[in-house]
């Protein structure tokens, strides 16, 4: 499907939606991003953990530019939406980036609770509010030697101005189930909201009073999910999605939700922000084809064919001997059909589709009101 018709697709859907939310401005000044690969701009690629190879970031960027996807994140359509420019990733230090609007922290891979030796990113939650705590440290120093630093960084009631932005979760939840039960992953959901919350006081304590949460999405309805853990008919919903997950992620984001309203009592001089995810992304793959899509679960950049296109041993680029034979993990002709890029990550098509409904202001709790002015711009 053209990228024209998408577009004129989505704009039809938010005039759809848009008389449901009241007219909102983001008045943010810049923007700090804490995350995983759901939001990462290159922060593990430029920690040198891992390698992106073509075709990623096939359709905006032209060549991989160390997101997870053939484009633009959710993320990057809300920086648009802002008039801000994309975020560059605290670890990227190659071409001078600017982090006059903001910095994003987050690392694919990333999870609440700390690392451990087997993880497959260093760069846990409390980790990547040190670093923010470092960032911030480092820029005051420099903005104080009185040099003309400031067209590089933010100045410093922009970081009592800016927005926090949050979406971290999937990994330990999607994680454990390799090696937990239900139950078990079930009980330690208060723990991980428990580091969250440690993290949150920690950028609160530092000035920070715009908070901007999303929840997690519907993880048994990842590919990579579906391949490892649906084999049997019996554990699928009627999406054809691993129900244990999405029960994991449901339990996860109403505790979540839960600790939202308690921060919104505690901090009275801030704004708490809980976004609901998941109800966009299991909307769209409910119901793919109203919204022009084609395959709301298949990988569009994997190897096997028909019906996932996903093998674990093998990521999106990647060339490999398996069974003897040399393979590679090619991209579908039209990413804008697929919900899935590689089987963990979403197009940039289904990444338009979620910003587009977060931007209606229906989906968040409290609804967007003067309290978090922001005009609704959209580019695409």
């Amino acid at each position: 499907m053209a990228t024209k018709t998408r577009i004129l697709q989505i704009l039809t859907l938010i005039s759809i939606s848009l008389p449901l939310a009241k007219s909102i401005h983001f008045d943010h000044p810049a923007v700090f991003n804490f995350g995983d690969s759901n939001s990462d701009t290159g922060n593990l690629v430029s920690a040198g953990i891992e390698t992106l190879l073509s075709p990623n970031g096939q359709i905006y960027f032209k060549n991989p530019s160390g997101r997870y996807s053939d484009g633009r994140l959710i993320v990057d359509f809300l920086m648009n939406a802002m008039e801000l420019p994309f975020l560059n990733a605290y670890l990227d230090s190659v071409g001078l980036p600017s982090f006059k609007k903001g910095c994003n922290f987050a690392a694919a891979g990333s999870t609440i609770l700390p690392a451990t030796a087997t993880s497959i990113c260093p760069f846990s939650f409390g980790i990547q509010v040190n670093q923010f705590l470092r960032f911030k440290a480092r820029v005051l120093e420099l903005l104080a030697k009185g040099k003309n630093f400031s067209k590089y960084l933010p100045t410093e009631d922009f970081f009592s101005k800016g927005l926090y932005m949050f979406d971290i979760g999937q990994n330990d939840l999607a994680g454990a189930f390799y090696s937990q039960t239900l139950d078990q992953i079930l009980a330690s959901i208060p723990t991980i909201l428990a580091e969250f919350e440690t993290g949150l006081k920690k950028l609160y304590d530092q000035g920070g009073r715009n908070f901007w949460i999303h929840n997690t999405g519907p993880l048994g309805c990842l590919t990579q999910n579906v391949a490892k853990f649906g084999t049997n008919p019996s554990r699928l919903d009627e999406r054809g999605c691993v129900s244990s997950h999405n029960e994991a992620a449901k339990l996860f984001n109403l505790q979540l939700h839960a600790l939202t309203k308690k921060l919104q009592g505690q901090y009275t001089d801030a704004n708490v922000v809980y976004v609901d995810i998941f109800s966009i992304k299991y909307e769209l793959i409910s119901n793919y084809s109203r919204y022009g899509f084609e395959q709301p679960i298949m990988a569009c950049c994997g190897y096997g064919g028909p019906p996932l296109n996903y093998d674990s041993q093998i990521t999106c680029g990647q060339t490999k001997t398996l069974n003897g034979t040399s393979v590679t993990a090619k991209g579908c002709s039209d990413s804008t059909d697929y919900v899935s890029w590689d089987g963990i990550h979403y197009t940039e098509a289904a990444n338009q589709f979620v910003s587009s409904k977060i931007l209606t202001g229906k989906y968040s709790d409290p609804p967007f009101s003067d309290k978090m002015p922001f005009l609704l711009k959209l580019k695409f």
